[in-house]
């Protein structure tokens, strides 16, 4: 059953008055037309998936937000295969990872990237650099200059960060 709401056919006419656009101005920043594509796609999911659409004033302005993050996040993506990838040919032959494996490991480092999306870049790097390079809090504060203390904030903000994601905000 079709409900023919104003609610309802908003995200059409976005989607049919701003699509081309989205997809030029994403096309500029990206360079490739189907990254742009695959990104315009996620941005109007985005936007069926949030509540409170009717309230946008600024659709161009709402629609590059989204899309802007979106970006980012795929460059961020791709910027950590690519550092997987050159630790992946420093390794002998030998004990290079196999297709499965291969897969596998850049399926948890993209799962390990969206558990701290919402991490400050600091908060993000110290958490990776203790859990994969066990490296101590005195280290990991001297290669980001800041304190100790606050090393131990982000290491607690990356915990809580992934706890909520895997189970759910903690009750008290």
């Amino acid at each position: 059953m079709a409900v023919d709401t104003p609610e309802a056919q908003f995200v059409p006419a976005l989607y049919s008055e701003h699509r081309s656009w989205l997809h030029a101005w994403l096309q500029r920043k990206v360079g490739c037309r189907e990254q742009a594509a695959d990104l315009v796609q996620d941005t109007f999911l985005r936007v069926l998936l949030r509540e409170q659409t009717l309230r946008i004033q600024q659709p161009r302005a709402f629609l590059a937000r989204i899309a802007h993050g979106l970006m980012i996040d795929s460059f961020r993506r791709a910027a950590l295969e690519r550092a997987y990838l050159a630790e992946l040919a420093q390794l002998p032959e030998a004990v290079q990872p196999g297709p499965e494996e291969y897969l596998a490991a850049l399926q948890a480092l993209r799962e390990i990237d969206r558990l701290l999306a919402g991490l400050s870049d600091k908060a993000r790097a110290a958490f990776i650099w203790r859990q994969v390079e066990g490296l101590g809090q005195g280290e990991i504060a001297e290669r980001l200059g800041v304190s100790v203390p606050r090393v131990h904030q982000y290491l607690a903000q990356a915990t809580l960060q992934c706890y909520t994601a895997l189970y759910g905000a903690p009750t008290p």
